[in-house]
């Protein structure tokens, strides 16, 4: 199960501003500070549970509240976030190791998983990503159209939860 982010928890955007984050770290705190739980008729799961987020409230406001404990909370949720993506990822895969089916409207690449399903990619959906996909006859191109796009695609499998690196080289096919 993931943990809920500092952003959730005050339910605001990771992109929202100082102001953003205090104001919504006010409304939380005021509704939930203990002395006011005191005053209602609340049992007492329903206190500890309030407390309980009470305390993230707090927490949240201390790391994001602080632009340099933001800045390392956030360069640590990108890293995260790329390691899960990369401990997902079953294979590299490029185009030479793709099959390329010509479906009319557009080209499908298709690697087959371990599970016996494929990981595919079509050429339209390619181009919404920032690349032209090329067929030149038996071989197939990439054409990067914005150069700060990476070099690779990551893409699941039709069935199971495995997922392939599709390596875009551009210095050649």
């Amino acid at each position: 199960m993931l943990q809920e982010t500092h952003y959730e928890v005050l339910n605001v955007k990771e992109d929202a501003s100082y102001e953003e984050i205090r104001a919504s770290y006010r409304g939380a705190a005021l509704s939930l500070h203990p002395d006011k739980l005191l005053k209602m008729s609340e049992t007492s799961s329903d206190n500890q549970t309030a407390q309980d987020r009470f305390l993230k409230v707090q927490k949240a406001w201390e790391v994001l509240g602080d632009s340099s404990s933001r800045l390392c909370y956030d360069n640590e949720m990108r890293r995260s976030r790329l390691d899960i993506l990369a401990a997902d990822v079953a294979e590299d895969v490029s185009l030479e190791d793709m099959i390329v089916e010509d479906d009319g409207d557009a080209l499908q690449l298709l690697y087959q998983c371990r599970c016996g399903d494929y990981f595919s990619v079509n050429s339209l959906e390619l181009r919404k990503m920032g690349y032209s996909l090329f067929r030149e006859g038996s071989s197939i191109s990439v054409l990067n159209v914005d150069d700060t796009l990476p070099g690779s695609v990551i893409l699941p499998c039709g069935s199971c939860s495995l997922r392939a690196s599709l390596v875009i080289n551009m210095d050649g096919n």
